[in-house]
């Protein structure tokens, strides 16, 4: 289940909030023996957390959370977790919903799926955050002294819909963040030379990309190094771009499978990300990463 994107916060005695957290969802699926972790696309990505199989003595039951890694003041942080070098980096999974517990709850109210996750009493590094009920403009004043990613709202009588974007879902965000695909990039120069200077961007509209922009922040040393090996062996000679589109620099193009997160400040007026910045890349399928889904909002 999803949330839908919501303008702006709000307080409802009829919803309860949530920090939106910065890192990868999943649903953890344990039949009372094995832990069966997959993410939003339905990757298996179970091996990639080890510490996660923790959940000996409890009965079968499938959590919905998000995986976390903090960065040194204690701040989820997407990048760390992509950097994440085995189980160096602690994890935290911020469970926040329980959609199977001995029989299926996905059509039982949020207040009843809550209350038995919370009667859990699940291990670390499993941890479930404490809702904020009614006043969501509270907690977004959190959010924002904090710096935090956003928050959800979540209405206290919804179902659990799988994979529906659900309007009883609420996200709003601090930052905007975006999911698009690497068309291409632009060669780098100076200290940036052997890797590139910016990633081009787009979303599937149609046959091709729409371009939104490029990013050429947010990269570490490491990472810019790493892209730039995979961009090479990815090497087109047709862009993947709408015709008679109009890029920057000499853009040199990659087959259109890489999906990039990015944060950015604002949709300008013409359909292009102001201000973006990389923060790693998602395992979603390149194309549902549309114009329709995650272009600007509609007036």
């Amino acid at each position: 289940m999803l949330a839908t994107r919501w303008p702006e916060a709000f307080s409802d005695p009829e919803w309860a909030f949530e920090v939106k957290w910065d890192g990868v969802r999943a649903v953890a699926a344990w039949d009372g023996q094995r832990l069966d972790v997959r993410s939003r696309t339905g990757r298996s990505i179970g091996v990639d957390y080890p510490e996660l199989d923790r959940l000996e003595g409890l009965a079968p039951c499938i959590l919905d959370g998000e995986i976390v890694a903090f960065d040194d003041d204690g701040r989820p942080s997407f990048g760390r977790l992509q950097q994440r070098p085995s189980v160096h980096t602690p994890i935290s999974f911020m469970a926040f919903d329980l959609l199977f517990l001995d029989r299926p709850l996905l059509d039982d109210p949020w207040t009843a799926r809550r209350q038995l996750l919370t009667n859990l009493d699940l291990p670390e590094p499993y941890v479930v955050p404490e809702p904020v009920v009614g006043d969501g403009d509270a907690l977004w004043a959190g959010v924002v002294e904090q710096g935090l990613e956003g928050m959800v709202g979540k209405r206290l009588a919804s179902a659990y819909r799988p994979g529906e974007r659900s309007p009883d879902w609420r996200k709003v965000a601090r930052v905007d963040q975006v999911r698009a695909v690497v068309g291409g990039y632009v060669p780098g120069d100076g200290n940036r030379a052997a890797t590139f200077g910016s990633l081009l961007l787009g979303l599937v509209e149609g046959t091709a990309l729409r371009y939104i922009g490029s990013v050429g922040t947010g990269f570490s040393g490491h990472t810019l190094k790493a892209i730039r090996s995979g961009l090479d062996e990815l090497a087109v000679d047709r862009s993947p771009f709408h015709d008679g589109t109009d890029l920057p620099g000499s853009p040199r193009f990659v087959e259109p499978t890489l999906v990039a997160l990015v944060a950015f400040k604002e949709w300008t007026r013409a359909g292009k990300l102001r201000a973006p910045s990389f923060k790693g890349f998602t395992d979603d399928e390149w194309e549902a990463v549309t114009w329709s889904a995650e272009g600007p909002p509609t007036p």
